[in-house]
């Protein structure tokens, strides 16, 4: 209304209707009415994004069918025929058979720029299940020095195992078809990979409320370039930074030293056939803790190790996502295709793909050999701010400072799932290991759980104080970690939170559920830091929490 009044030129008129009804509307929507405050002639609406969003996209108002007869019959006894007409040409009304919902309820999904989502927006099927494991043959001897010393890394977070190699043959009824997306072939290099991630699974600490995992915090001292961004390898033998200063820094946290590959000259020179070839192609003279990889020309928002830990990602203000090879420690490629700031990328949990968001407001699926994007993902009102993939591969995830997150098929580039409920821009998602379930956090200091299957919010954690950066399921799925700009890491009970959900016909049909207010009976522990906002989490294989952050002295 404010912007029909300004458009048509009626200013003052405007500004004393903003002025009237601006103090009704509820917190979350203050800064959406700090925006449209600074629209005060035509000429500001030219080209002006949030202009275009109120103009093209209908505000979504889910109600009962019995509180909109009321509603159409109060309107109608008033003779309030205008106001009727701007209620259907401005709000898309999704009307539910059934009881209308509770204060707690709608609060619970409201709070997104364009109102709740459709219900037909999260009714497509999604094969969230797992992928079955391909098959090879364990060495059950248990050589524990050889474990400590060779590096191993699974392609992908696994379920539980009791024993090494009792993998489950079945193939999860959830799942996708094995083709459904071409995925890399494993290499021999990656199934050495796997045996290797299987012996450490074996000894894996088995977590619970009453088993929480150690935590090991990595602060980054001194860090006047400012730390942005933070990943760890999945066996955690290597930490990344990204800083304001445009630099990627990459550490060691094993005694195993990082070294680059020997000139071309001295490579001819080696035995090709010799047994530990790979050892001999490296050059000791390169050997150091910290290697710095310049090139990127703006402060460094997202970065990702590859699986096999070849590569490095990493995404900036400039633009551009770069991918950094691990064994030369210099810049391979450089993929140009968002024109703003890049907010997030990260590798497929089997390497080759991956994702990246940005201010453009899209997110773009990329293959390491091509250099422009295979996929757009548009539909997001606001910047992407954070973007994951589904264990699976075969879905995304992306969170938007519209306040909604939502999940992609990579497959044909549909939006399959949209979820509102967070007050403020989404900073943080996470799956769990078994796929059916997300965690998403934002700068609310909330954590919305969410049924990924049925479409549903399963779930609020409540707690924090500020931003949630990270979120982490352990690697079996039993506990969730998060960690915010508050200061603290948090643990949660994720398998009290999943369990005997109610997600019967009648609330997917809804598409609302009785949350249950327990954030304080699902909080496992509460761990502050001296001054160090949270940045990443992430678990071992052997479920030890590790934490990175880099210390603030205010």
């Amino acid at each position: 209304m404010y912007l029909e009044l300004v458009y048509n030129q009626h200013e003052s008129e405007a500004k004393s209707f903003f002025e009237r009804f601006h103090g009704d509307q509820e917190c979350y929507y203050q800064d959406d009415l700090r925006v449209l405050s600074s629209l005060t002639k035509k000429e500001h609406m030219k080209g002006n994004e949030t202009m275009l969003d109120f103009r093209t996209s209908k505000f979504v108002l889910r109600i009962s069918r019995d509180s909109y007869q009321l509603l159409k019959r109060h309107l109608q006894e008033k003779q309030n025929n205008q106001i009727w007409n701007i209620v259907q040409e401005h709000l898309y009304i999704d009307i539910f058979d059934g009881m209308p919902r509770s204060k707690q309820q709608i609060d619970a999904m409201v709070g997104s720029l364009a109102g709740e989502a459709k219900r037909e927006a999260n009714k497509a099927k999604v094969f969230f299940g797992l992928l079955k494991e391909p098959e090879f043959d364990v060495p059950l001897d248990d050589e524990d020095e050889e474990g400590e010393n060779e590096e191993g890394k699974p392609k992908k977070k696994k379920p539980k195992k009791d024993n090494v190699g009792s993998k489950s043959k079945k193939q999860d009824p959830n799942a996708p078809p094995q083709n459904r997306i071409p995925l890399p072939e494993l290499k021999d290099s990656d199934k050495l990979d796997k045996v290797m991630n299987m012996k450490e699974a074996a000894r894996r600490v088995r977590l619970g409320p009453e088993c929480l995992p150690s935590i090991c915090f990595y602060t980054f001292l001194n860090a006047y370039q400012g730390l942005t961004a933070v990943d760890i390898t999945d066996d955690s033998s290597m930490i990344v930074g990204g800083f304001a200063d445009s630099t990627v820094r990459v550490w060691s946290v094993t005694p195993k030293k990082l070294r680059s590959v020997k000139t071309a000259a001295d490579l001819s020179l080696i035995d090709k056939e010799s047994d530990d070839v790979l050892e001999r192609i490296m050059d000791e003279k390169t050997a150091s803790e910290l290697k710095i990889l310049y090139g990127h020309s703006g402060p460094v928002y997202g970065t990702s190790f590859s699986p096999d830990r070849n590569y490095l990602l990493s995404c900036s203000e400039d633009g551009t996502v770069r991918l950094w090879s691990l064994q030369t420690f210099t810049c391979l490629v450089g993929y140009k295709g968002h024109n703003y700031p890049v907010w997030d990328t990260q590798f497929s949990p089997y390497g080759y793909y991956f994702v990246s968001g940005g201010h453009d407001r899209v997110a773009r699926l990329w293959a390491t050999d091509h250099y422009q994007p295979l996929r757009i993902f548009a539909g997001h009102l606001a910047d992407v701010t954070c973007t994951r993939f589904h264990p699976n591969s075969n879905y995304i995830a992306t969170g938007s400072a519209d306040r909604t997150i939502r999940l992609w098929d990579v497959l044909n580039g549909n939006c399959v799932r949209i979820f509102t409920g967070h007050k403020g821009p989404i900073h943080s998602l996470a799956f769990s290991p078994n796929g059916r379930f997300l965690a998403t956090g934002a700068t609310d200091g909330r954590v919305l759980l969410w049924d990924i299957g049925h479409g549903l919010m399963v779930g609020e954690l409540k707690g924090h104080t500020d931003t949630i950066y990270a979120l982490r399921f352990s690697r079996d799925g039993e506990i969730l970690a998060s960690g915010s700009m508050d200061n603290t890491v948090r643990l949660w009970d994720a398998v009290k939170a999943f369990e005997d959900l109610e997600t019967d016909d009648f609330t997917t049909a809804t598409g609302h559920i009785n949350l249950p207010e327990n954030s304080q009976d699902l909080l496992l522990g509460t761990y502050m830091t001296k001054s160090t906002p949270v940045v990443h989490l992430h678990f071992t294989r052997r479920n030890l929490l590790l934490a990175a952050g880099a210390y603030s002295s205010q």
